[in-house]
Parts: structure tokens; C-alpha cells; sequence
């Protein structure tokens, strides 16, 4: 038929002798002799099939197991090509889609049309010899080689295949902390699972890699494994790698920019004092703070994702960030890390805008505050700076401040003001006395220690409760929607 592809068949070989191997690959195999590949002889059920030719001279001659498995494929599809109409058989040990990574490649090749026959996996036999349900017990599989990285940070269990050398055990044994022979219970060596000189032997830590002569049909399994002490640089740099990850697999993570990101960052950042309004609020046994976790990760999320942003176009990255903060706050606190003294508060406020004056080359210490600051936010600020350059912002008494409020009810009632109103003469424009008076209760609650901005948050947020109470509508029902 045109355009037919030659057709290879992969069969499992089973994990032990020939009594592990399933009639129908026996059958296969008895009948295709002539044409079948192993991938390995070594393997107690190899020595049924005389004569098949098995690639164990690439393992002698290849640099790395990628080169072996890719010569494999290639002459396994030569192989096909002459034999074609008639298929070829290619035997692996175990089960074929079971840490076969020449299948894995042989299935992705288009030159050939590839057949699978399933068969019992070493993982069967080691779950019987263990005991275990792996799926109750959430074990992982991992590959010998990767064990350190892959495991690092992770609980377990894991059964660890391919372990077949000293070298190989040795490094899963260095790869635990070192007082792990106290801190969890011993590996399991599962060896020549299901022949007649079959090992399955909890063993000490560092008689992991003395035990046996490990070969190929040797595996581990490790019961769990102690989590270590957590480190923020650890857990920032994971994150970071996300990112790294996100920027390039991800559509729209790809397709953002400082401008389209800007929202977000505004939205994070309302979230967290939100959030930390919470801490004191009728929900703190109901997880406040881990709400407030949550919502500051997706605000570092944020600094992260404009500082890979930043990285990408060779300006900054997350560590000059990092560093950058880092050496700032030590250079402004000469109090703590120099010999300047500050018995104060107010004190190291002062020094704080002396020295960030100096740093910035900056005429005036207004200079660097947003002026798109929320109102209450910036009058706050400002106030401050205006106390660091010997300013008192707010002269106006709280007579004064009385008077004004009441001057300002009566014109929202009359239009025509009385000519005593303390504000009459000031001037005509109402919005500019609303101002001032909204500047005086600022200033006023900053001398009490009040965020006059949190405050008149948390006032409206009562009038909302109100609102919800004669709706007769439970808090939590209500979204953001």
C-alpha cells in the first residue's frame, strides 16, 4: 500500500525470568525469532531468545544514555525499512512504557508505525514486596540519576529506579541530611525482585551502597524523607524559576509589559491592605493571616514578574532588586549600622530625609512623592516631610476646625452663608473650603496617631455593613462582582 510506513511492534519482557512473561509476547517472540531486538541481553528473560541481536555494544561505544537510545531508534527503523511488509519486534525490559526512554523516542519517530504489547512492570513486583498501596501512600517514582534535585524540599515516599551501581546508591545516600539515620526510617532494597536470589532488605543509611552489587533489576524505596528548615532565598528563587518558566511557555504571561502589568500591581497592593485590615476584624480565626499571606505572594509576584520584565530588555533582575533594597537600608540606618545617634522616632525620620536627600541629588524632600496618591494618602505624607524641614502643616485650631464644619453644614442647607462664618472671607469657592477642612481632620488624626486614611476606610466600610443589614443580606454572600 502507498505511503505505508514500516511497522515495529514493542513488546515487555517482564521484570524477572520468563515465568513474569505474558503468552502473547512469548507467542510474538517465538514467532518473529528472526527479527527481534533486545534492548538489552542482560535480562533474565533475554536468554529464552537466542540469536536476537541486542544493542548492549552502543552502551560500550556511546558517551551518554542519550546516545544509546538515539542509535537504538535508528536502527530499529533501518531495520523495519528492510524488513517491510513484515514487522520487526523490539523487547525491552519490563513494561514498554515503563522508564523506557528508547520507546518514549521510538513512538515519536514518524518514519514508523509502532505497536505496543503491555507487560508486568518491576513496579508490580515491588509493590507486592513492599506491602503497599503506592496510590494510598502517594509515592512518587524517580529516576536514580536526578534523585537529589527532584526530591530537594520533598516529603515522599519515593521508589527510586535504575539504580544500578554503588555510585548510584552512594549519591542517594549523600543526598539526605546528615542526621537522617535518626530522622526517618530505613530504605527498602529491592533487588532480583522475583528470582531465586531476590533481596528485599531495610537497611541502614550508610550501608545503602554495601549491601548488594546493584545491577539493573535494583531499585530503592524511601519511606519519607525530612523536609529541611525552609529558606526565604530558597522558596524566592523557586518562584523566580516560575517565572522564568511562566514568561516562556505561557501565551499570556508572554504577551505582558510594565504598562498592561501596572493594573495589576494597583489591584495587588488594595488586596494586601485589605487583607490587613482583616488581622483585627470578627474573621482572624477564620484565616486572616492566611489570607494575608496569600495576598502579599501575589504582590511579590508582581515585583517579580517586572523585574524578569526588566532582565529580559539587559536592565536590572531580581537580585540587583534584592540588592539594591538591601544596601539602601543599611546605608539610611547609620543609627544602627554606623555611629550616628537617634533616641527617636522622629528622629530617625529626620536623618531618613537627610541622608535620601543627599542620595537622590534632590532639591526638595516633596521630590519622589506621587502626586496621584489617594488624598488623605498624600496630605499624610506630605505632612510628614513638611515636620522633617522644621514645618508645622495645620495651624488651624480645633475651634477653628468646628467652626468651619458647621459654616460648611449650613451652606449644604442655605446658599446664602451668614457674614459671620469663619470661612465666609477666605473664599467663594465651597470646594476649596471643603478642603481645608478635610486637611485639618487630617493633620488632626496624625496627631492622634490615626491613618486618617484606614479610618475613613473603615467608617465606610460600616456604612456598607449597614447597608447589607437592612437589605437583610449576610457579608458573606456578597462578592466583588
Amino acid at each position: 500500500m502507498p505511503g505505508r510506513r514500516p511497522h515495529i511492534t514493542v513488546v515487555g519482557l517482564g521484570p524477572a525470568g520468563t515465568d513474569h512473561l505474558g503468552d502473547a509476547t512469548a507467542t510474538l517472540l517465538a514467532a518473529q525469532r528472526a527479527r527481534v531486538y533486545l534492548r538489552t541481553a542482560r535480562h533474565p528473560a533475554a536468554a529464552r531468545f537466542e540469536g536476537a541481536r541486542a544493542f548492549d555494544d552502543l552502551y560500550q561505544s556511546a558517551a551518554t544514555f542519550d546516545e544509546v537510545y538515539a542509535g537504538i531508534v535508528e536502527a530499529l527503523v533501518a531495520a523495519a525499512r528492510e524488513a517491510e511488509p513484515e514487522q520487526v519486534v523490539y523487547a525491552v525490559p519490563g513494561s514498554p512504557l515503563v522508564a523506557e526512554r528508547s520507546v518514549e523516542l521510538l513512538r515519536a519517530d514518524d518514519r514508523v508505525e509502532v505497536t505496543l504489547l503491555p507487560a508486568l512492570s518491576f513496579l508490580d513486583l515491588a509493590w507486592t514486596a513492599l506491602g503497599i498501596d503506592p496510590l494510598a501512600a502517594g509515592v512518587r517514582l524517580v529516576d536514580a540519576s536526578v534523585f537529589g534535585p527532584v526530591v530537594a524540599g520533598e516529603q515522599g515516599p519515593f521508589l527510586v529506579g535504575k539504580c544500578w551501581s554503588r555510585q548510584g546508591l552512594s549519591d542517594i545516600k549523600l543526598s539526605m541530611p546528615d542526621d537522617v539515620g535518626s530522622a526517618l526510617p530505613r530504605p527498602v532494597i529491592l533487588h532480583h525482585l522475583g528470582l531465586d536470589d531476590e533481596v528485599v532488605a531495610a537497611v541502614d543509611w550508610w550501608d545503602l551502597d554495601r549491601t548488594v552489587e546493584p545491577d539493573h533489576l535494583t531499585s530503592v524505596y524511601v519511606p519519607g524523607r525530612p523536609v529541611p528548615a525552609r529558606s526565604a532565598g530558597a522558596e524566592v528563587a523557586q518562584l523566580a524559576a516560575l517565572m522564568d518558566t511562566l514568561r516562556e511557555r505561557c501565551p499570556w504571561d508572554r504577551a505582558q509589559t510594565h504598562a498592561t502589568l501596572m493594573p495589576h500591581l494597583v489591584e495587588e497592593c488594595y488586596e494586601v491592605l485589605d487583607a490587613l485590615s482583616g488581622l483585627d476584624g470578627p474573621d482572624t480565626a477564620h484565616g486572616a493571616a492566611a489570607h494575608l499571606q496569600e495576598e502579599l505572594g501575589d504582590l511579590l509576584f508582581q515585583i517579580v514578574f517586572h523585574a524578569r520584565l526588566a532582565a529580559e530588555e539587559g536592565q536590572f533582575d531580581l537580585a540587583d532588586v534584592a540588592r539594591g533594597v538591601h544596601d539602601k537600608l543599611v546605608h539610611r540606618h547609620p543609627h544602627v549600622f554606623g555611629d550616628v545617634e537617634a533616641d527617636s522616632a522622629g528622629q530617625v525620620v529626620s536623618n531618613w530625609e537627610t541622608i535620601k536627600k543627599t542620595e537622590k541629588g534632590r532639591n526638595s524632600v516633596t521630590e519622589g512623592i506621587p502626586a496621584a496618591l489617594p488624598a488623605l494618602m498624600l496630605t499624610s505624607k506630605l505632612a510628614r516631610k513638611a515636620r522633617s524641614v522644621g514645618l508645622e502643616p495645620g495651624a488651624t485650631s480645633g475651634e477653628q476646625t468646628a467652626a468651619a464644619l458647621a459654616s460648611l453644614t449650613r451652606r449644604a442647607r442655605d446658599s446664602d452663608p451668614r457674614p459671620d462664618d469663619p470661612l465666609a472671607g477666605e473664599t467663594g469657592d465651597v470646594s476649596k473650603e471643603v478642603g481645608a477642612l478635610l486637611f485639618a481632620v487630617s493633620i488632626l488624626a496624625q496627631h492622634l496617631g490615626v491613618d486618617a486614611e484606614q479610618a475613613l476606610r473603615d467608617r465606610a466600610l460600616t456604612l456598607r455593613a449597614e447597608i447589607l443589614a437592612a437589605e437583610g443580606v449576610p457579608d458573606g454572600q456578597v462578592g466583588n462582582r
